[in-house]
């Protein structure tokens, strides 16, 4: 369980450089190439109808300790990945997301354009 809120931590952790990633990556080429492939990985998920890898390897590293006998609590686990959860799981619709996903690629797109990429 310990490993499944560390996967949520890590998976909110990503969402959040997605949204502010392109301050780095305006800066630094490899930040802006990482964080333009997770851009276009995100729509890609959203298109094909996918689940994230984090969500898949979360609900396996979960199922896995409910099945030797983990707590089935409350928190199952710290607060802050249960808080974490409740923040990356949004009760929102796919279309919803899909029309987030592309609003966060064109503020972005914005942001990479606006300025140089990198420092000379």
């Amino acid at each position: 369980m310990l490993l499944a809120g560390a996967v949520v931590v890590i998976h909110l952790l990503w969402i959040i450089f997605l949204f502010i990633g392109a301050y780095w990556g305006r800066r630094y080429l490899a930040v802006g190439i990482v964080h333009v492939s997770g851009l276009l990985f995100a729509l890609l998920i959203q298109i094909a109808g996918w689940y994230c890898p984090l969500t898949i390897l979360e609900d396996g590293l979960r199922e896995r300790g409910f099945r030797q006998g983990a707590p089935s609590g409350a928190y199952a686990g710290s607060f802050i990945a249960h808080y974490a959860r409740e923040i990356v799981y949004l009760d929102v619709s796919k279309g919803f997301v899909f029309a987030a996903t592309l609003l966060l690629i064109g503020v972005n797109a914005w942001l990479y354009l606006r300025r140089p990429r990198h420092r000379p």
